[in-house]
């Protein structure tokens, strides 16, 4: 395979949300994307971002076509500083079990330690059995003990 890991331009926001939506389609909440173009792009590549990403692109009928993303952003930790959270690794249907998720979780992994950060979380949903795997591989820690929360409407 000819992967290209690259990090992301401004110009691959729009397929990159077509990712988003994949994934939300596949973790059965597609209404729950609100984000839109304009903002999701003011956010990455505006004045101040506040999120990064690497994309993977491979030869699609003979184009290169992004097939999958990692896009993370700095948090904070008053327990061990700044650390990588990443937001989402998506990897398009078609393209999956072929070595594309370990090639951007792997630069990230150098991300993390380039830009001298703390270490680098995510969440996992509990019945996503493939990604659990993959992390495992990682010896990655699952933490139980936490619960999420949010709030939406303010």
């Amino acid at each position: 395979m000819n992967i290209t890991i690259r990090r992301a331009a401004k110009e691959d926001c729009s397929r990159m949300m077509e990712l988003i939506h994949e994934l939300a389609v596949y973790e059965k909440a597609p209404e729950e994307v609100t984000v839109t173009l304009t903002h999701f792009e003011e956010s990455g590549f505006g004045k101040n971002p506040v999120w990064w990403a690497f994309v993977a692109e491979a030869p699609v009928n003979g184009a290169k076509k992004i097939v999958a993303l990692a896009l993370y952003y700095i948090r904070y930790s008053t327990w061990k500083g700044q650390r990588m959270y990443l937001e989402d690794i998506i990897v398009t249907q078609q393209w999956r079990g072929k070595g594309i998720g370990k090639l951007l979780f792997d630069v990230l992994i150098a991300e993390v330690k380039e830009k001298k950060l703390n270490g680098m979380m995510w969440q996992v949903l509990d019945w996503n059995e493939p990604a659990i795997a993959f992390y495992k591989k990682y010896n990655a820690h699952f933490d139980a003990g936490w619960i999420n929360c949010t709030l939406n409407e303010l």
